[in-house]
């Protein structure tokens, strides 16, 4: 474009950071303001590199406002006021545990390769008849003792009031209040000798499975029905003591001076552990105790004081969470989108003691954008029973990491939503996985394409795939609607697709699908979606082209044309992290929309009744590690529609387990379709189904032979 004056005056107005001569560099290579305004922010990011996590915002404790809490420069209204942070005993416990979280992750990772272990919840064993062992095994068990204080900090902020902290270390007493430590090791025994790698048998995992399965319902069972005893019989009907709580004017100032974490969490002042818990004392002041008769005049002072202590936390924990009437009314409007809101007015009423709890860990209100950015952040802890991790709610054992306790906690008490809510015990997943696997048909010859990348590979058939049910939910999209498409670009989208081999529910190894590499089968369906998208909205510029793995990535404007021009800027390696690609996904459509909505210092931006829908196309080859915390932030947006497309090896027991959760999780909320294909899969099949979730309605055959023969001229890429 030819820039004139008001242009350069509008690009240095939103990006004030830039100076004429920059503002005239990005306009003159654009088509218009907002691409050119893109660009600028993508050339900047790429400059400063990704910001590394902010330890400070991610505790809630610090006054000052952190690079990722301030509103981006383009914002056109925000939320009046600084970022505020609040603190409590929960976000000062995941700060000091997610320092190191992530290098503990890895580290158990690398030893089950070496040990040749592809189960993730077995951990590596051996025997040795030396004391002082140096092997790589004791050296992870030897950082898992380093931890304890880590692990004992987390316990007294998640645990409720009569448990028992607990580790799997054997180098503690505490090993024997392990309730699993009678679970049969999926190891068998074996004879001390000088150095032994043992590996675990098919009859000794599937015989650990089935323990372990049945002592996480008994437990989660006693622990749900222990603290509903111990729940008072009401905390707001007593007027016997005036409470004091800051008002809106003065909540900042007037409350105590934050301290670090470490000092903050061993304050004696967390109600959601009992005095025994929470000090210790000696044997003398134990037996005391134990002999002391209290009157009932004396039990009933201590039940009010205690009452007393819990409605004067409960309330200022809500208020140092939410300290104007903005932010009530946007978790308000969170709860009630969510469908949360009479579970939490009857937890608040009838249950205060596990409303505290999900309240400090941030269950009613949306996800904070330091979290959302951040690799190590409170969602991505992991929960392990037969280590003693703990989870939130009182029945987190089964649960592989505080996203998914979340997620779950939320299905299981939104009003309104229906279906399978439950997650299965990895049994009952695997078999249904299997069932799901043998349920594959072939698809319709009129699917058939010569040009189908499976085709040029091999000269085998189409695989047989799983017909997975269109349902209708939500809108149907409308013109104003705007397409972004979200690609993978992980190390295994470089290769063809590996399915484990099992011996039972034992993975033994891993062989090669005899099929496409996947990122050749994204390539393909991304040309084929693209350009039927556009012969149906005539989008001639093409649609943003976001990129995820270790980040984020801005590619361009993509459409079929010009795909093989934008897949040489792509890079492929990493790990799958999604919520990094949908945080990007998410600023450049605020970018472009940002006077119709509000940008929120720790929640980020909100949309208004004007901002246009967003329909997403994700494109995976494979379980991201924090799917879950993506579903569960899309269960609050009515603005944004997700359709996951999952490509997989054929006949994959992995995959298919897979694709019934995502489907699971599709099924409960109308924002979230899903889809997969398998093997040498027919792309005008997938395509059309595609185009079916994508569009919101039942696209027939004939109309999609149109928009996929169609063809509007458009114009020649620039960037």
């Amino acid at each position: 474009m030819l820039p004139s004056t008001d242009d350069l005056a509008k690009f240095i107005s939103i990006a004030p950071d830039a100076n004429e001569g920059t503002a005239l560099r990005f306009l003159e290579g654009a088509e218009n303001i907002e691409d050119a305004i893109s660009r600028y922010y993508e050339v900047q990011n790429e400059a400063t590199g990704p910001s590394l996590p902010n330890p400070t915002p991610l505790t809630m404790g610090a006054t000052d406002v952190g690079p990722d809490m301030r509103p981006p420069p383009y914002a056109r209204s925000a939320v009046s006021g600084l970022a505020h942070h609040h603190a409590n005993i929960f976000t000062g416990a995941a700060s000091i545990r997610s320092k190191d979280e992530q290098d503990m992750k890895a580290a158990l990772h690398s030893i089950q390769q070496a040990c040749n272990i592809f189960n993730s919840d077995i951990e590596p064993e051996h025997t040795t008849r030396f004391l002082n062992c140096q092997c790589d095994v004791h050296e992870y068990k030897d950082r898992k003792v380093a931890r304890l204080h880590i692990q004992e900090i987390w316990s007294k902020a998640v645990m409720y009031p009569g448990e028992s902290a607990y580790h799997d270390s054997h180098s503690s007493a505490m090993i024997v209040k392990n309730p699993y430590s009678r679970v049969p090791s999926p190891f068998p025994v074996t004879t001390p000798e000088a150095y032994n790698r043992a590996k675990p048998t098919p009859s000794g995992y599937n015989q650990y499975l089935h323990k372990t399965i049945q002592l996480n319902a008994s437990l989660n069972a006693a622990a749900h029905a222990a603290i509903d005893a111990k729940e008072p019989n009401s905390i707001w009907d007593t007027g016997d003591l005036e409470i004091s709580v800051p008002n809106e004017a003065n909540a900042t100032t007037s409350s105590a001076p934050q301290q670090p974490a470490v000092q903050r969490l061993t304050h004696q002042n967390n109600l959601s552990a009992s005095p025994a818990e929470s000090s210790k004392s000696s044997a003398f002041g134990s037996l005391k105790r134990m002999l002391s008769k209290k009157t009932p005049e004396e039990k009933a002072e201590k039940a009010a004081i205690y009452t007393q202590g819990l409605r004067v936390a409960i309330l200022e924990e809500e208020q140092g969470r939410w300290p104007n009437q903005e932010w009530r009314q946007l978790v308000a409007a969170y709860q009630e989108a969510v469908g949360i809101s009479q579970k939490i007015a009857d937890l608040r009423a009838r249950h205060p003691i596990q409303y505290l709890h999900l309240l400090r860990a941030g269950y009613f209100e949306p996800i904070p954008v330091v979290w959302a950015k951040s690799t190590s952040n409170p969602l991505n802890l992991t929960i392990n029973a037969f280590g003693g991790w703990r989870g939130v709610t009182p029945s987190w054992r089964g649960y592989k990491d505080l996203a998914e306790e979340r997620l779950y906690w939320v299905m299981n008490n939104s009003k309104g939503i229906v279906g399978n809510k439950t997650k299965p015990d990895p049994i009952s997943a695997m078999s249904m996985a299997r069932s799901r696997m043998e349920s594959a048909v072939e698809i319709p010859t009129e699917y058939f394409s010569r040009d189908d990348i499976c085709n040029a590979h091999s000269t085998e058939a189409y695989s047989k795939q799983v017909m997975s049910p269109f349902r209708l939910g939500g809108e149907p999209a409308v013109p104003s609607d705007e397409t972004m498409i979200l690609l993978e670009v992980s190390k295994s989208m470089n290769s063809a697709p590996f399915r484990p081999v099992y011996n039972e529910h034992l993975i033994t190894g891993y062989s090669a699908s005899n099929q496409p590499k996947s990122k050749d089968i994204a390539k393909a369906i991304i040309r084929r979606f693209s350009r039927a998208i556009i012969n149906h909205d005539h989008n001639t510029r093409g649609y943003q082209f976001v990129t995820f793995a270790d980040q984020g990535r801005y590619i361009g404007l993509v459409n079929h044309q010009n795909l093989d021009q934008i897949w040489s800027n792509i890079k492929f390696g990493g790990e799958t992290r999604l919520m990094l690609g949908w945080q990007r996904a998410k600023e450049l459509h605020f970018q472009k929309h940002s006077g119709t909505a509000i940008h929120h210092p720790m929640y980020g931006w909100q949309a208004g009744p004007q901002t246009p829908i967003l329909r997403l196309l994700i494109v995976l080859d494979g379980e991201a590690a924090d799917i879950n915390a993506f579903q569960l932030d899309l269960l609050g947006l009515s603005w944004v529609y997700a359709t996951i497309f999952l490509i997989g090896a054929n006949r994959c027991p992995h995959h298919n387990r897979l694709a019934n959760e995502l489907q699971r999780i599709s099924n409960t909320n109308p924002h979230i379709s899903f889809l997969d294909a398998q093997g040498n899969m027919p792309e005008r099949f997938v395509t059309h189904e595609l185009l079916k979730r994508h569009l919101g309605y039942n696209v027939s055959f004939s109309d999609f032979e149109t928009l996929e023969q169609a063809e509007v001229d458009l114009p020649s890429y620039v960037e």
